[in-house]
């Protein structure tokens, strides 16, 4: 769970986001969209990577996607099929990258469109690669995990945000590693007189804290298909893919 994250200041769910971002070229479009782009950049930069492309080459790429997608309104054609806002953009990353290889150089920081900014993720953007296991996953799969690694730091962004809020972020600190089940060796006795509770609480602050990321997880899933009965399968999805 500890993949970086840069916080979105457009303060609104990742659909509606969606619906800001095709909705044209302005000003408020634009927003969405970086804040869209700022959310889920690396997972393409890994992509482009893998494929094979140089550092310099998978930021210009990078950079030049989301400012395509912003010129040419990609995401309105979201909205005219079911789908998945992870493989929506995966197609629409694979047909842009199809169209760039033979130009002798991506589009520069946009060639001159509007750009959207992210300089200040992608001089971090390397660095991340650096380590990924050097195995032989495939472009595919490196942006499938590192989507569902994404999806997963804004969960647990989210229920940071909350911990702070109600005074209980030491707790959550101490608590985050054990939302996904795995308990390993944890010390129960030691870790309850560590946090001031009693064996009985504790127990009760890990379910409860299960509990609100499965909730947290549905809300942040459901944000990004168009219909809600495909949210249990884009969670297994996403699982499997961490699996994997």
């Amino acid at each position: 769970m500890g993949i970086e994250l840069a916080k979105a200041s457009f303060p609104t769910t990742r659909i509606t986001l969606i619906h800001a971002a095709s909705a044209g070229s302005g000003p408020h479009a634009q927003e969405a969209l970086s804040a869209l782009c700022r959310a889920y950049w690396y997972p393409i930069y890994a992509y482009v990577r893998r494929l094979g492309y140089s550092p310099d080459e998978a930021e210009d790429l990078t950079q030049g996607f989301f400012t395509r997608v912003l010129e040419k309104q990609y995401l309105r054609d979201f909205h005219h099929e079911r789908g998945r806002f992870r493989s929506f953009l995966l197609a629409s990353l694979k047909h842009f990258v199809a169209n760039e290889r033979d130009r002798s150089r991506a589009i520069k920081r946009g060639g001159g469109l509007t750009s959207v900014p992210l300089d200040d993720l992608l001089h971090e953007a390397e660095r991340r690669y650096s380590l990924e296991p050097r195995d032989s996953t495939t472009p595919d799969h490196l942006f499938e995990r590192q989507w569902a690694l994404t999806v997963l730091a804004q969960v647990q962004q989210h229920l940071h945000d909350e911990a702070a809020a109600s005074g209980k972020l030491a707790q959550f600190d101490r608590l985050k590693g054990l939302m996904l089940g795995d308990e390993g060796d944890v010390g129960y006795r030691a870790l309850a007189a560590e946090l001031g509770l009693t064996d009985g609480a504790l127990k009760v602050a890990i379910h409860r804290l299960r509990q609100r990321f499965k909730e947290r997880l549905r809300e942040e899933i459901a944000h990004t298909v168009t219909h809600p009965e495909d949210v249990k399968e884009e969670i297994r999805y996403l699982m499997a893919a961490l699996r994997s």
